[in-house]
């Protein structure tokens, strides 16, 4: 039966696991994404779920035609999943997006990099064919994310009844850094994005990016940006496209809606979970190893963007120009490994565990370890650490959201201080109630780790309350549903 709501991602709602006498079994996706968009879907009673298979047991399932209710996993050849997530999606719109290349050396758009776009090209279009195939007539199709940025130019080709929205979780390149790109890849990353009705991002800053770099005039068409202090902004734009004698003809002016969906955390699914009592025992761990000192807590994955290396050297910085605090803070980091694949990601990993031992030894004592480094990916001593938090410690240079920052406050029990840097999704939302850093400011991050571990019980209080209001104002489902209801009514 044809679908009148669909999503596509690259991660679906649920994994394989295959055993030793070959018998597979599903597994449902973890995450606060994951859950909420799965609680949205369920009130759509024929929506449906496209998603890449990720893994050996996945690509399995899709051999034998072993699928779920609700979803369906593409079959999508290894090489060619390999050259687009890795090859274009992490390792080049990844770091134009995130503002991460070591500028001298980086990028380089070689032979190499033309198979991979084609390999992205390729990838992209298994989903638009799919999305064509499953949707029924005026469907709505909510895309999710970089790694399928060409998927809406591509299926509004196939079929242009079709209602679509994009959303991207990265933030987005400045102009500057988005034409770094070849011309051509950039042009068809533009246009890509431009077959949606609606493109969705985290803040307005990242909206307002797409506004300015998508202003074009080329061989492919025209765009013109609007960012009015009233109304819908957005891209009106217009394609040259060939008719079927082949003959370049002008499409109809057509205008892409761009706004921003700041996803939020669900508060009352986030306290259940953080009261399970598996993480009441990595709390009670977690106390007998930290006593009665004052935390300071920062969960991140070992992602250059979440800059973790100039957060533990803010920390040195307070303990050295503050030794009144030594013996007496904890810095709680988790440091989950990411990407380990790629080999400036490892190099990344390996600098943030010497970094921290430096630390450990410079000060500390027999009965004190500064820092706590854990790097095993661990959600229930996540949450803990959370519970125990004094003091939230969330820097990136640049980032989509970081709901770190929104999850922290919801959950901490005795009230937090967050220190939030400028670079930050959640910058917008939270900047009232934080205390707000640069993120290359070594000396002001390690100032505002003062201030917020020194800050009076009312007013760290007061803080949190309000933290947690904003954190909470649009969770998962409803974000959802926001961008299914920009799209229209069912009906529409």
């Amino acid at each position: 039966m044809a679908s009148q709501v669909l999503v596509a991602a690259n991660r679906g709602p649920l994994s394989y696991a295959l055993a030793d006498d070959g018998a597979l079994s599903a597994r449902r996706g973890g995450g606060g994404l994951v859950s909420g968009l799965s609680a949205a879907l369920a009130e759509q009673p024929d929506a449906l779920w496209i998603c890449a298979p990720l893994s050996d047991a996945d690509r399995e399932a899709v051999r034998r035609d072993v699928s779920e209710p609700g979803v369906r996993m593409l079959d999508i050849d290894p090489t060619v999943y390999d050259d687009a997530y890795n090859g274009i999606a992490n390792s080049v719109l990844w770091f134009t997006h995130h503002h991460l290349y070591d500028v001298p050396r980086e990028p380089v758009f070689d032979a190499r990099f033309r198979r991979q776009w084609d390999s992205y090209t390729e990838y992209n279009r298994a989903f638009a064919r799919a999305l064509a195939q499953e949707a029924a007539p005026g469907a709505r199709v909510l895309v999710q994310d970089y790694h399928l940025a060409l998927v809406p130019g591509q299926l509004r080709e196939l079929r242009p009844d079709l209602r679509i929205a994009h959303f991207t979780h990265t933030p987005w390149a400045s102009p500057d850094f988005l034409g770094m790109l070849p011309d051509d890849v950039r042009q068809q990353l533009v246009w890509g994005m431009l077959g949606a009705d609606v493109l969705g991002f985290h803040t307005g800053e990242w909206a307002r990016n797409f506004v300015a770099g998508a202003q074009t005039d080329d061989a492919s068409g025209v765009a013109e940006g609007f960012w009015p202090a009233a109304g819908p902004s957005g891209v009106r734009h217009r394609r040259t496209v060939e008719d079927g004698r082949r003959e370049e003809r002008p499409e109809e002016p057509r205008f892409t809606e761009v706004t921003a969906f700041p996803l939020g955390v669900d508060g009352d699914d986030l306290r259940a979970l953080a009261h399970r009592p598996e993480v009441d025992a990595k709390l009670a761990e977690l106390r007998a190893e930290v006593g009665d000192r004052r935390t300071v807590v920062r969960v991140d994955r070992t992602e250059l963007s979440k800059n973790i290396l100039r957060g533990l050297l803010a920390y040195r910085e307070l303990l050295t120009v503050h030794p009144e605090w030594r013996g007496r803070v904890v810095h709680l980091a988790s440091a989950y490994p990411s990407r380990q694949d790629l080999k400036v990601y490892r190099e990344y990993t390996a600098a943030v565990a010497e970094l921290a031992a430096e630390i450990n030894a410079e000060f500390g004592t027999e009965g004190w370890e500064p820092v706590l480094v854990s790097v095993k990916d661990d959600f229930a001593r996540s949450l803990a650490a959370y519970r125990l938090a004094d003091v939230a410690l969330v820097n990136p240079v640049r980032d989509g959201m970081n709901l770190v920052a929104k999850e922290i406050p919801v959950v901490s029990e005795a009230g937090c201080a967050l220190v939030l840097s400028t670079g930050a999704g959640a910058y917008e939302e939270l900047r009232d109630h934080a205390l707000t850093v640069n993120p290359y400011d070594v000396t002001r991050t390690a100032q505002a780790l003062n201030e917020a571990l020194t800050m009076p019980e009312p007013e760290r209080a007061e803080r949190t309350k309000r933290l947690a209001a904003a954190a909470t104002a649009l969770p998962p489902a409803a974000w959802f549903r926001a961008q299914l209801d920009a799209l229209g009514a069912p009906d529409a």
